[in-house]
């Protein structure tokens, strides 16, 4: 394996452009999104046909989010050992196999077990194309290029509407996720036109064990560090989650028909887009700090709003501004998280506060599903998910290190 590396590292490596990176890379985050994005209207749809209480419904988001957790830690830690491009290609076969697998399951049981390998792909494949994609640019326009790969995100989601708005109603949810295999040919793409980090090239004949590894994101130097994106990650993840995969339903459980809630969570995701506009050009003006925590503050003002609002247009505008400040808040985490560790443990250092993210991913959709059956309204639950993105602000505004235009270690 050394040997192997060492060629790695002195072989001449292919070059691409700043764009190209951002478009090869974004496209594999898109069809991400994708993914996630039809789990949610999926959820609507396979709730009616298998009559599931909302309990059972919590777990199709919780089991996606427990595979996210395993998948970010582990193919982060890989990403350190064998480069951030192999695990990349790996994690999109992974997860788009494993989905349009899931269209022909017939139980809840078989649908959840594909559903966590989904999870375990796609938890894998955001932290690493981040990771991948800072170390490939320059300081000073590198927290702006990853928001803008994060914005690949809202593309996805919309996709994922439009698929949800056309293709569910009329030849049904199993259609949809057979759609969503259909990634795993970029796979092939990936190969031949996307060069690995050269930072990871450089570095890449320095060996640490993984207990090493883990160690070190917890010394002195990076504790504060970790502790930070730790907590940020909990709270972002609890919330999105509990939120977003729930939108759908929640419009039906207001009384919406089904084909008109998929239209207007279509309207809501368009928002997503300035949301990460805003933040791109932004983060490198203002900071990582004040981008972060400022539209988090935003979401959470927006999730309680959203919770308590009862008339169509409140429902739409609050939903527009949740999907604005929370896009554009991921957008500006996932440009701070491989900014907090050297190239060495960034894989490791971004997948483990991913993984543990993941798993407020687990109990988010649980919270709303157990919640509902104990018949507990929408205005408690959002304020809950309110008041643990506020924890994630106090976190960032003082434990968090501004790293704008910092020269990665």
């Amino acid at each position: 394996m050394a040997n192997t590396m060492e060629r790695m590292a002195s072989k001449p490596q292919k070059t691409i452009s700043r764009n190209k990176l951002l478009v090869i890379s974004g496209t594999g985050w898109m069809f991400d999104a994708m993914d996630v994005g039809i789990l949610s209207f999926v959820i609507a749809a396979i709730a009616v046909e298998w009559n599931l209480a909302p309990a059972a419904i919590g777990w199709v988001g919780s089991i996606n989010s427990l595979g996210m957790m395993f998948g970010a830690i582990g193919f982060g830690l890989l990403a350190d050992r064998i480069g951030r491009k192999q695990v990349f290609m790996l994690t999109l076969v992974l997860f788009s196999v494993a989905s349009g697998l899931s269209a022909l399951t017939t139980t809840l049981a078989a649908f959840l077990i594909l559903r966590f390998f989904v999870g375990a792909g796609l938890g894998g494949e955001l932290p690493v194309a981040s990771t991948l994609v800072s170390e490939s640019v320059e300081a000073k326009e590198r927290g702006r290029i990853v928001v803008l790969l994060e914005s690949f995100w809202a593309a996805g989601w919309l996709i994922a509407a439009l698929i949800a708005y056309f293709v569910i109603p009329s030849l049904g949810w199993r259609a949809a996720l057979i759609i969503t295999a259909l990634p795993a040919f970029y796979a092939i793409y990936l190969r031949r036109n996307l060069p690995d980090s050269p930072k990871f090239l450089e570095a890449s004949v320095q060996k640490q064990s993984i207990g090493e590894k883990m160690a070190a994101l917890w010394a002195k130097p990076y504790r504060r560090r970790t502790l930070m994106l730790w907590i940020v990650w909990f709270t972002v993840v609890f919330s999105y989650y509990g939120m977003f995969l729930w939108l759908p339903s929640v419009m039906v459980i207001k009384g919406f028909a089904m084909i008109k809630t998929f239209g207007y969570v279509l309207l809501m995701t368009l928002a997503q887009l300035p949301g990460y506009f805003s933040a791109a050009w932004l983060i490198e003006r203002t900071g990582r700090k004040f981008v972060l925590s400022t539209y988090l503050i935003g979401t959470a003002l927006s999730a309680f709003a959203f919770g308590n609002a009862d008339t169509l247009a409140m429902l739409l505008l609050f939903g527009a501004l949740l999907s604005f400040f929370n896009l554009g808040a991921w957008g500006a985490l996932y440009a701070y998280s491989p900014e907090q560790y050297p190239t060495s443990i960034r894989g490791t250092g971004t997948g483990m506060a991913a993984g543990i993210g993941r798993i407020g991913g687990i109990f988010g959709p649980l919270l709303v599903g157990s919640m509902l059956t104990a018949g507990y309204g929408f205005g408690l639950i959002f304020g809950i998910f309110c008041g643990a993105i506020l924890i994630g602000v106090l976190a960032v505004v003082f434990l968090g290190t501004e790293t704008k235009q910092m020269e990665l270690e």
